[in-house]
């Protein structure tokens, strides 16, 4: 169970940002003993993995705080950030042998899936949510949410690593301030269109 919320708190984190739990799991799989890496994901751990991480996350947060690039950022992670849920859920849970199951081992995909799913349902959210903030804040609040997101991203991933029997906790939170976050949206477009009307009238020649 504990090996479960371990990869899915990771997930959740990648929907968030892709580079952050990844750059956690192969730092402290190479500096420490907390996590040991299935055969086959060793390379996570790797020298060039760590390097080309780095640069990734670092591009990640560069990008993802400009207004209107960070809508085409979120649109090309749209592929990354699940396939990075899935990768990183997949690891952990082997390497936990998701408490000794001899069904998960069997069936790996089933962990791959799952990290899919909680990373996609987590950057759905995020997407949906990043061009209303854009537009609501004239650009002003892309760098605050962004930021917010990736402090989100990192104490996710640290809490589903070291404090797994939180990452309940952490998820309601999470998935909370999504849905808070999408009905600000809708009634902020209600009210943008009762303003500006669903058609905007041009005088006639």
């Amino acid at each position: 169970m504990l090996a479960a919320l371990t990869g899915m708190g990771l997930s959740a984190a990648a929907g968030l940002n892709a580079y952050i739990p990844f750059m956690i799991v192969a730092l402290v799989a190479r500096f420490s003993d907390v996590i040991t890496l299935p055969s086959g994901c060793e390379w996570i751990e790797s020298p060039w993995a760590i390097a080309v991480g780095a640069v990734l996350l670092l591009t990640e947060l560069v990008l993802d705080k400009i207004p209107a690039v960070d809508t085409v950022n979120d649109a090309i992670q749209t592929f990354v950030r699940p396939s990075m849920g899935g990768l990183i859920f997949a690891a952990t849970t082997a390497a936990e042998d998701l408490d000794r199951s001899t069904w998960m081992a069997d069936n790996p995909w089933v962990g791959v899936v799952l990290g899919i799913v909680v990373s996609g349902l987590v950057h759905s959210g995020k997407m949906a949510a990043r061009p209303a903030i854009n537009a609501g804040t004239l650009g002003a609040g892309a760098p605050v949410v962004s930021t917010a997101e990736d402090g989100a991203s990192l104490g996710l991933s640290l809490v589903a690593i070291f404090i797994p029997v939180l990452v309940i906790v952490a998820l309601v939170a999470l998935a909370w301030l999504l849905v808070w976050l999408w009905l600000k949206v809708r009634r902020w477009r209600r009210r943008r269109e009762t303003r500006v009307g669903p058609h905007t009238a041009y005088p006639r020649a």
